[in-house]
Protein backbone atom coordinates (compact mmCIF):
# COMPACT_ATOMS: atom_id res chain seq x y z
CA UNK A 1 0.00 0.00 0.00
CA UNK A 2 1.45 3.72 -0.46
CA UNK A 3 1.47 5.55 2.12
CA UNK A 4 -0.11 8.76 2.26
CA UNK A 5 2.08 12.23 2.48
CA UNK A 6 0.54 12.37 6.08
CA UNK A 7 1.79 9.18 7.06
CA UNK A 8 2.97 9.23 10.48
CA UNK A 9 6.45 9.27 11.53
CA UNK A 10 7.70 6.04 11.54
CA UNK A 11 6.99 5.56 8.22
CA UNK A 12 8.67 8.95 7.08
CA UNK A 13 11.92 7.34 8.98
CA UNK A 14 11.25 3.79 7.26
CA UNK A 15 11.85 5.68 3.85
CA UNK A 16 14.48 7.91 5.42
CA UNK A 17 16.74 5.13 6.42
CA UNK A 18 15.70 3.79 3.18
CA UNK A 19 17.52 6.16 1.37
CA UNK A 20 20.47 6.01 3.87
CA UNK A 21 20.66 2.78 3.01
CA UNK A 22 20.88 3.68 -1.07
CA UNK A 23 23.33 6.07 -0.20
CA UNK A 24 25.58 4.09 1.16
CA UNK A 25 25.67 2.02 -1.81
CA UNK A 26 26.06 4.69 -3.71
CA UNK A 27 29.29 5.53 -1.52
CA UNK A 28 30.38 1.69 -2.13
CA UNK A 29 30.52 1.64 -5.86
CA UNK A 30 33.32 4.07 -5.85
CA UNK A 31 35.63 1.67 -4.64
CA UNK A 32 34.28 -1.22 -6.43
CA UNK A 33 34.54 0.80 -10.09
CA UNK A 34 37.65 2.05 -8.95
CA UNK A 35 38.87 -1.99 -8.76
CA UNK A 36 36.95 -2.55 -12.12
CA UNK A 37 38.02 -0.27 -14.63
CA UNK A 38 42.06 -1.18 -13.42
CA UNK A 39 41.02 -4.49 -15.17
CA UNK A 40 38.56 -3.41 -17.59
CA UNK A 41 38.37 -0.78 -20.14
CA UNK A 42 35.98 1.99 -18.44
CA UNK A 43 34.01 2.32 -21.82
CA UNK A 44 33.02 -1.49 -21.85
CA UNK A 45 31.98 -1.26 -18.21
CA UNK A 46 29.76 1.74 -18.03
CA UNK A 47 28.34 0.22 -21.68
CA UNK A 48 27.54 -3.25 -19.71
CA UNK A 49 26.39 -1.53 -16.70
CA UNK A 50 23.80 1.02 -18.04
CA UNK A 51 22.33 -1.80 -21.00
CA UNK A 52 21.75 -4.01 -18.01
CA UNK A 53 20.25 -1.52 -16.00
CA UNK A 54 17.88 -0.13 -18.32
CA UNK A 55 17.31 -4.02 -19.46
CA UNK A 56 16.43 -4.36 -16.14
CA UNK A 57 13.83 -1.76 -15.44
CA UNK A 58 12.39 -2.08 -18.78
CA UNK A 59 11.82 -6.17 -17.65
CA UNK A 60 10.44 -5.52 -14.32
CA UNK A 61 7.46 -2.86 -15.65
CA UNK A 62 7.36 -3.35 -19.26
CA UNK A 63 4.03 -1.88 -20.14
CA UNK A 64 5.49 1.28 -17.95
CA UNK A 65 8.45 1.44 -19.56
CA UNK A 66 7.14 1.17 -23.21
CA UNK A 67 4.37 3.15 -23.33
CA UNK A 68 3.97 6.25 -25.62
CA UNK A 69 4.74 9.69 -24.91
CA UNK A 70 5.34 12.47 -26.85
CA UNK A 71 8.60 13.64 -26.79
CA UNK A 72 9.84 11.14 -24.17
CA UNK A 73 12.28 9.96 -26.56
CA UNK A 74 14.03 13.43 -27.42
CA UNK A 75 13.97 14.49 -23.45
CA UNK A 76 15.01 11.52 -22.03
CA UNK A 77 18.30 11.16 -24.63
CA UNK A 78 19.40 15.00 -24.30
CA UNK A 79 19.26 13.92 -20.05
CA UNK A 80 21.41 10.80 -21.00
CA UNK A 81 24.05 13.06 -22.64
CA UNK A 82 24.47 14.77 -19.63
CA UNK A 83 24.59 11.63 -17.80
CA UNK A 84 27.20 10.45 -19.93
CA UNK A 85 29.14 12.94 -19.77
CA UNK A 86 29.04 12.34 -15.74
CA UNK A 87 29.48 9.16 -15.59
CA UNK A 88 32.49 8.63 -18.09
CA UNK A 89 34.45 11.65 -16.79
CA UNK A 90 33.92 9.71 -13.06
CA UNK A 91 34.94 6.50 -14.34
CA UNK A 92 38.02 7.60 -16.00
CA UNK A 93 38.83 9.64 -13.33
CA UNK A 94 39.24 6.90 -10.97
CA UNK A 95 41.62 5.48 -12.23
CA UNK A 96 43.69 9.20 -11.50
CA UNK A 97 42.40 9.60 -8.36
CA UNK A 98 41.17 8.07 -4.97
CA UNK A 99 37.74 6.81 -4.62
CA UNK A 100 37.57 9.14 -1.31
CA UNK A 101 38.66 11.96 -2.94
CA UNK A 102 36.27 11.07 -6.20
CA UNK A 103 33.20 11.01 -3.79
CA UNK A 104 33.50 14.12 -2.14
CA UNK A 105 34.44 15.79 -5.45
CA UNK A 106 31.23 14.57 -7.21
CA UNK A 107 29.46 15.75 -4.23
CA UNK A 108 29.73 19.22 -5.63
CA UNK A 109 26.96 18.66 -7.65
CA UNK A 110 24.57 19.46 -4.99
CA UNK A 111 26.13 23.13 -4.88
CA UNK A 112 26.72 23.44 -8.36
CA UNK A 113 22.93 23.04 -9.72
CA UNK A 114 21.84 26.44 -8.07
CA UNK A 115 25.21 28.19 -9.08
CA UNK A 116 24.60 26.62 -13.07
CA UNK A 117 20.91 27.30 -12.79
CA UNK A 118 21.69 30.94 -12.38
CA UNK A 119 24.08 31.20 -14.97
CA UNK A 120 21.77 29.46 -17.78
CA UNK A 121 18.23 30.41 -15.91
CA UNK A 122 19.45 34.24 -14.68
CA UNK A 123 18.14 33.24 -11.64
CA UNK A 124 19.86 34.71 -8.12
CA UNK A 125 21.11 31.37 -6.13
CA UNK A 126 20.51 33.17 -3.39
CA UNK A 127 23.21 33.93 -0.58
CA UNK A 128 23.09 30.01 0.95
CA UNK A 129 23.64 28.81 -2.11
CA UNK A 130 26.43 31.00 -2.75
CA UNK A 131 27.72 30.65 0.67
CA UNK A 132 28.05 26.39 0.23
CA UNK A 133 29.65 27.22 -2.71
CA UNK A 134 32.57 28.99 -0.95
CA UNK A 135 32.69 26.70 1.55
CA UNK A 136 32.74 23.54 -1.18
CA UNK A 137 35.01 25.72 -3.12
CA UNK A 138 37.75 25.81 -0.18
CA UNK A 139 36.96 22.63 1.04
CA UNK A 140 38.06 20.90 -3.09
CA UNK A 141 41.15 23.13 -3.14
CA UNK A 142 42.01 21.32 0.45
CA UNK A 143 41.12 18.41 -0.95
CA UNK A 144 42.99 18.60 -4.38
CA UNK A 145 45.69 20.63 -4.76
CA UNK A 146 49.53 19.24 -3.72
CA UNK A 147 52.09 21.83 -4.71
CA UNK A 148 49.71 24.12 -6.75
CA UNK A 149 48.95 21.61 -9.43
CA UNK A 150 45.69 19.87 -9.87
CA UNK A 151 45.46 15.54 -10.07
CA UNK A 152 44.24 14.81 -13.28
CA UNK A 153 41.69 12.19 -11.83
CA UNK A 154 40.24 14.96 -9.30
CA UNK A 155 40.16 17.02 -12.53
CA UNK A 156 37.96 14.94 -14.52
CA UNK A 157 35.69 14.07 -11.45
CA UNK A 158 35.30 18.00 -11.07
CA UNK A 159 34.50 17.92 -15.01
CA UNK A 160 31.33 14.98 -13.95
CA UNK A 161 30.25 17.19 -10.78
CA UNK A 162 29.43 20.06 -13.38
CA UNK A 163 28.11 16.99 -15.78
CA UNK A 164 25.72 16.10 -12.70
CA UNK A 165 24.20 19.40 -12.02
CA UNK A 166 23.92 20.17 -15.79
CA UNK A 167 21.52 16.55 -15.44
CA UNK A 168 20.06 18.16 -12.67
CA UNK A 169 18.61 21.40 -14.34
CA UNK A 170 17.58 19.07 -17.21
CA UNK A 171 15.13 16.99 -15.12
CA UNK A 172 13.80 19.85 -13.56
CA UNK A 173 12.57 20.61 -16.90
CA UNK A 174 11.92 17.41 -18.73
CA UNK A 175 10.47 15.60 -15.08
CA UNK A 176 7.36 17.75 -14.72
CA UNK A 177 6.34 16.79 -18.49
CA UNK A 178 6.79 12.86 -18.64
CA UNK A 179 6.92 9.77 -16.31
CA UNK A 180 9.43 9.57 -14.42
CA UNK A 181 9.86 5.62 -14.97
CA UNK A 182 10.40 5.30 -18.87
CA UNK A 183 12.31 8.75 -18.63
CA UNK A 184 14.52 6.66 -16.56
CA UNK A 185 14.95 4.26 -18.78
CA UNK A 186 15.41 6.05 -21.70
CA UNK A 187 18.35 7.65 -20.04
CA UNK A 188 19.81 4.86 -18.84
CA UNK A 189 19.37 3.38 -22.60
CA UNK A 190 20.94 6.25 -23.91
CA UNK A 191 23.78 6.26 -21.33
CA UNK A 192 24.18 2.47 -22.12
CA UNK A 193 24.15 2.84 -25.89
CA UNK A 194 26.82 5.88 -26.27
CA UNK A 195 29.22 4.30 -24.18
CA UNK A 196 28.72 1.08 -26.38
CA UNK A 197 29.57 3.30 -29.25
CA UNK A 198 32.46 4.41 -27.51
CA UNK A 199 34.02 1.28 -26.69
CA UNK A 200 33.54 -0.07 -30.40
CA UNK A 201 35.54 3.16 -31.69
CA UNK A 202 37.97 2.62 -29.12
CA UNK A 203 38.68 -1.08 -30.03
CA UNK A 204 37.30 -1.95 -26.48
CA UNK A 205 34.25 -3.74 -27.59
CA UNK A 206 34.90 -6.88 -25.31
CA UNK A 207 32.79 -8.47 -22.13
CA UNK A 208 34.85 -8.50 -19.08
CA UNK A 209 36.30 -11.94 -18.54
CA UNK A 210 37.15 -11.04 -14.59
CA UNK A 211 34.72 -12.50 -12.09
CA UNK A 212 35.53 -9.47 -9.84
CA UNK A 213 34.33 -7.04 -12.92
CA UNK A 214 31.01 -9.15 -13.11
CA UNK A 215 30.54 -8.34 -9.75
CA UNK A 216 31.11 -4.90 -9.88
CA UNK A 217 28.90 -4.57 -13.01
CA UNK A 218 26.18 -6.51 -10.44
CA UNK A 219 26.51 -4.50 -7.79
CA UNK A 220 26.38 -1.02 -9.76
CA UNK A 221 23.61 -1.96 -12.66
CA UNK A 222 21.62 -3.53 -10.20
CA UNK A 223 21.45 -2.07 -6.70
CA UNK A 224 22.95 1.08 -7.73
CA UNK A 225 21.16 1.91 -10.88
CA UNK A 226 18.14 0.07 -10.92
CA UNK A 227 17.64 -0.72 -7.14
CA UNK A 228 18.71 2.42 -5.96
CA UNK A 229 16.45 4.24 -8.68
CA UNK A 230 13.42 2.33 -7.64
CA UNK A 231 13.95 2.99 -4.14
CA UNK A 232 14.54 6.84 -4.20
CA UNK A 233 11.57 7.31 -6.52
CA UNK A 234 9.07 5.74 -3.67
CA UNK A 235 10.80 7.19 -0.60
CA UNK A 236 10.11 10.91 -2.29
CA UNK A 237 6.55 10.12 -2.13
CA UNK A 238 6.94 10.78 1.90
CA UNK A 239 10.44 12.15 2.12
CA UNK A 240 10.29 15.82 1.36
CA UNK A 241 13.01 17.04 -1.42
CA UNK A 242 15.43 18.94 1.20
CA UNK A 243 15.14 15.45 3.80
CA UNK A 244 16.50 14.57 0.39
CA UNK A 245 19.34 16.00 -0.24
CA UNK A 246 20.50 16.40 3.12
CA UNK A 247 20.97 12.29 3.45
CA UNK A 248 22.59 12.65 0.03
CA UNK A 249 25.52 14.61 1.62
CA UNK A 250 26.66 11.35 3.37
CA UNK A 251 27.45 9.65 -0.20
CA UNK A 252 30.41 10.93 0.02
CA UNK A 253 30.74 10.47 3.81
CA UNK A 254 30.36 6.71 3.02
CA UNK A 255 32.76 6.62 0.16
CA UNK A 256 35.39 7.58 2.15
CA UNK A 257 34.76 5.12 5.09
CA UNK A 258 34.59 2.41 2.33
CA UNK A 259 37.58 3.57 0.69
CA UNK A 260 38.93 3.38 4.15
CA UNK A 261 37.55 -0.31 4.90
CA UNK A 262 37.61 -2.28 1.45
CA UNK A 263 41.38 -0.34 0.25
CA UNK A 264 43.02 0.96 2.49
CA UNK A 265 43.25 4.33 1.78
CA UNK A 266 43.78 7.19 3.93
CA UNK A 267 43.04 10.70 3.31
CA UNK A 268 45.72 13.34 5.34
CA UNK A 269 44.63 15.85 7.73
CA UNK A 270 44.30 18.69 5.52
CA UNK A 271 42.15 16.18 3.06
CA UNK A 272 40.04 15.56 6.00
CA UNK A 273 40.02 19.35 6.72
CA UNK A 274 38.90 20.02 2.72
CA UNK A 275 36.15 16.92 2.90
CA UNK A 276 34.24 18.65 5.98
CA UNK A 277 34.24 21.89 4.18
CA UNK A 278 32.49 20.43 1.10
CA UNK A 279 30.11 18.52 3.63
CA UNK A 280 29.65 21.46 5.07
CA UNK A 281 28.88 23.26 1.87
CA UNK A 282 26.07 20.87 0.65
CA UNK A 283 24.29 21.26 4.11
CA UNK A 284 24.44 24.98 3.79
CA UNK A 285 23.24 24.87 -0.04
CA UNK A 286 20.50 22.79 1.28
CA UNK A 287 19.59 23.80 4.58
CA UNK A 288 19.72 27.35 3.48
CA UNK A 289 16.45 27.13 0.38
CA UNK A 290 12.90 28.09 1.27
CA UNK A 291 10.99 25.59 2.58
CA UNK A 292 8.69 25.34 -0.36
CA UNK A 293 11.35 25.51 -2.82
CA UNK A 294 12.18 22.16 -4.57
CA UNK A 295 15.88 21.06 -3.85
CA UNK A 296 17.26 19.40 -6.98
CA UNK A 297 20.31 16.63 -5.92
CA UNK A 298 22.52 14.44 -7.48
CA UNK A 299 20.49 11.49 -6.49
CA UNK A 300 17.16 13.20 -8.21
CA UNK A 301 18.52 11.19 -11.24
CA UNK A 302 17.89 8.01 -11.85
CA UNK A 303 21.48 6.50 -10.68
CA UNK A 304 23.32 8.49 -9.01
CA UNK A 305 24.26 8.15 -8.39
CA UNK A 306 27.16 7.91 -7.54
CA UNK A 307 29.28 5.31 -9.35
Amino acid sequence: MIADRRAPGLAVWRWELALVAVTAVWGATFVVVREAVARVPPSAFIAVRFLAAAALLAALRPRQALRPDRGLAAAGVVAGLALFAGYTLQTVGLQYTSASSAGFITGLAVVLTPLLGALVLRQRPGRWPATGALLAAAGLALLTLERLEVRRGDLLVLGCAFAFATHILLLGRYSPRHASYQLAVVQLATTGVLALAWAGAAGDLRLPGSPQVWCALAVTAVLASAGGFLVQTRAQRDVSPTRTAIIFTMEPVFAALFAFWLAGERLAARGWLGAACIVAGMLVAALGRPAEEPVATPGEYPLRPAS
